[in-house]
């Protein structure tokens, strides 16, 4: 029997017409899992490029990208084509080892942003979590604060994690996981007084602000992008005061601004930055990236068992590396400008209803009027009804996260899926 290679097994089209011999019991599955989530009630099966298939057979067009992760879309040949032949060569070592495929995309990376040394884990929490490792030795060993002071935006979101959630200052996040981590101070996003303000106050005996982890567009506080006269202020306060500034760029990076990093729509460099989801396209990884003026740590301060193995650093290489080949952020750029358009066309049609429309590129939030009884996760419902998957962002935002691949027809089927949703909710 011949052998496929990874190049001809990359053309193998998806198998989209056959459904499971044993149909999905969603009671089963829900005594087995942890109730972690509320799940519509849907089960994915399938995906080709934008679209997905349920257990039943029906397709969907998939403007969730598994929350702004699908860079590629689904079933990519060459993602295909890189999971099979790293799958074939070497999965997993050590990082006791050098890993090359590990190498070349650090170097990647680097070459591609203004950092200089890279540091790989499995997630945005997990990168985050290294940052802010990396932010306080760097105020003990460096700036020589006693008990470093780390300041977050209010509405932001940084991960799951114990840290990472006390970073994350919404308290519907940190219900009932206290005592949170110390060593963190909220501040307003946007709002360079309140900066200011917290900087001059929180300097006192033996504490300081050390860093400023912050987000250059929130996803999750409902898609708010940063203002730039605000971010080069805060680069402006970080380089007068020795304070390190940290983007989170988890959920905006990797292109799906329509630049590769959000830091690049504000004209200012961060000292540090973490990259996940779009890098890995969905296979989990995540980065933290730094200058090499703050790289401080020494071997077995920080480490990841699976944290830039061969597998997924070759799979991701080959995102990173068809994001140039094929011109992929000129599309989302494109696309971006054709979603919000429509989206604002629709918004006119639905005055009392939708709020405003923002976003960069193709992360989009569609922003409920405050005095409609309507919400984002009734709007998403009656999406999916309409064959179009979306993701809220809040009680009151509708996000808009297809893959970066997706087409100007998909986009305006899209569109038309939203505005028969609206037509239904609002009746």
């Amino acid at each position: 029997m011949s052998v496929q290679t990874p190049v001809e097994l990359a053309t193998i089209p998806p198998q989209i017409d056959s459904v499971p011999s044993t149909p999905f019991d969603a009671d089963s599955f829900n005594q087995a899992v942890m109730s972690t989530y509320s799940r519509y009630p849907l089960a994915l099966e399938r995906g080709a490029g934008c679209r997905v298939w349920d257990t039943q057979g029906r397709e969907y067009l998939d403007f969730v990208a598994g929350i702004a992760t699908c860079t590629l879309g689904h079933a990519h040949p060459a993602m295909v084509e890189a999971v099979t032949r790293q799958i074939q060569k070497l999965h997993h070592v050590s990082n006791l080892y050098y890993i090359p495929e590990q190498g070349e995309l650090a170097k990647w990376l680097i070459q591609h942003s203004c950092g200089d040394r890279a540091f790989f884990c499995n997630s945005g929490a997990e990168a985050n979590e290294a940052a802010i490792k990396l932010a306080r030795k760097y105020a003990h060993t460096v700036l020589e604060i006693q008990h470093p002071i780390i300041l977050t935006a209010h509405a932001s979101f940084h991960g799951r994690t114990l840290a990472t959630v006390t970073a994350t200052a919404q308290p519907k996040y940190q219900k009932y996981f206290d005592p949170l981590v110390p060593g963190f101070h909220y501040i307003n996003y946007n709002d360079i007084r309140a900066v200011e303000a917290a900087v001059s106050e929180l300097d006192e005996g033996n504490y300081r602000v050390a860093a400023i982890l912050i987000e250059p567009l929130q996803g999750e506080g409902g898609v708010r992008p940063g203002d730039v006269a605000y971010f080069q202020r805060l680069r402006e306060i970080c380089d007068e005061t020795g304070i390190l500034l940290i983007f989170d760029e988890v959920q905006v990076g990797m292109g799906r601004s329509g630049k590769l990093w959000g830091y690049e729509h504000l004209g200012v460099e961060p000292d540090i930055f973490t990259s996940a989801k779009g890098l890995g396209g969905g296979i989990p990884i995540g980065a933290m990236i730094s200058k090499k003026f703050c790289d401080v740590f020494q071997p077995g301060e920080h480490a990841s068992t699976f944290g830039g193995n061969p597998f997924v650093c070759g799979v991701a290489l080959s995102i990173c590396q068809t994001l140039e080949k094929e011109h992929i952020l000129q599309n989302v750029e494109a696309r971006g400008e054709q979603l919000r358009q429509g989206l604002n066309a629709i918004a006119l049609k639905y005055p009392h209803h939708i709020a405003e429309v923002r976003g960069w590129g193709l992360i989009n939030g569609m922003e409920l009027t405050a005095d409609t009884q309507l919400t984002a996760p009734e709007v998403v419902k009656a999406a999916i009804d309409e064959g179009l998957l979306l993701v809220p962002a809040g009680p009151k935002v509708v996000r808009f996260v297809p893959p970066l691949i997706v087409t100007e027809a998909e986009v305006k089927t899209a569109l038309q899926a939203v505005e028969k949703a609206l037509a239904t909710v609002t009746t």
